[in-house]
């Protein structure tokens, strides 16, 4: 994984002010593979209660994560009960590492 310990918490903190104590935050994509290089952060941000207007809190999110993470991309998918699941969903399931 291509995060480091202090990056990792304080994605978890934003995570935690954005979208409550509940809410779960898992890494996939490119970032899981430490023999690749550069690339953008893919956060996969899991709520346990449905989301009211889910493109505001994704937008802040990832723009509170790239500054966070001195500029660097980040992308920010979210998954709740009233969200439709697409195959990218599933992939992030699979393949990503809840931090």
């Amino acid at each position: 994984m291509r995060l480091n310990r202090q990056q990792i918490d304080l994605l978890k903190h934003i995570a935690l002010e954005e979208a409550g104590a509940h809410a779960r935050l898992r890494l996939f994509g490119s970032r899981l593979d430490d023999t690749l290089r550069g690339g953008d952060v893919d956060l996969l941000l899991e709520l346990d209660t449905p989301v009211g207007d889910p493109a505001p809190l994704a937008a802040r999110m990832a723009a509170r994560a790239s500054r966070a993470l001195g500029g660097r991309k980040v992308d920010v998918l979210l998954a709740a009960p009233n969200l439709k699941r697409l195959p990218i969903h599933d992939a992030a399931f699979q393949r990503g590492v809840v931090l």
